[in-house]
């Protein structure tokens, strides 16, 4: 992950502390994100991917396919609940069962379908990976469902 946000940053000829001020963060844990020693937020992903109008799977490493992707919209929780349990029941996993595929508890599974919580970034990155479901599409930055 840290390689592309370097090239997405360089390729708008910025230093650290000017992305990290766009994202009202002090620059050592921009740098730490772009270094890979702390997990990127998922609201921070949706950020970065507006901010450098492309798609989150391109910056996380889901896919080498880089799109033009800006929406200038803030993250819809109940979209992401929605397409979350829509993903699971797909899977024809039950809470329980997806709760141990991520090694967490299914309160937490429930509180992410449910609204109360933003889903976690690393749940989030895994849940598509196996679903080859978009974090885009999840978090409704775009219509196409699958990882290009």
């Amino acid at each position: 992950m840290n390689q592309k946000l370097e090239e997405l940053r360089d390729e708008k000829n910025l230093l650290k502390k000017d992305v990290a001020e766009y994202l009202g963060v002090v620059n050592s844990v921009y740098s730490e994100w772009e270094n890979n020693k702390l997990t990127i937020p998922t609201k921070r992903l949706y950020q970065l991917a507006e901010f450098f109008s492309v798609n989150i799977d391109y910056i996380v490493g889901l896919t080498d396919t880089r799109i033009n992707l800006k929406t200038n919209k803030e993250i819809d929780i109940n979209i992401v609940s929605q397409r979350l349990k829509q993903i699971r029941k797909e899977l024809k996993m039950t809470m329980r069962d997806l709760a141990l595929k991520l090694n967490t508890t299914s309160s937490a599974i429930s509180n992410y379908e449910n609204s109360k919580y933003l889903i976690l970034s690393p749940f989030l990155i895994e849940i598509c990976k196996f679903s080859n479901c978009s974090i885009d599409w999840v978090l409704g930055r775009n219509s196409d469902r699958h990882i290009q």
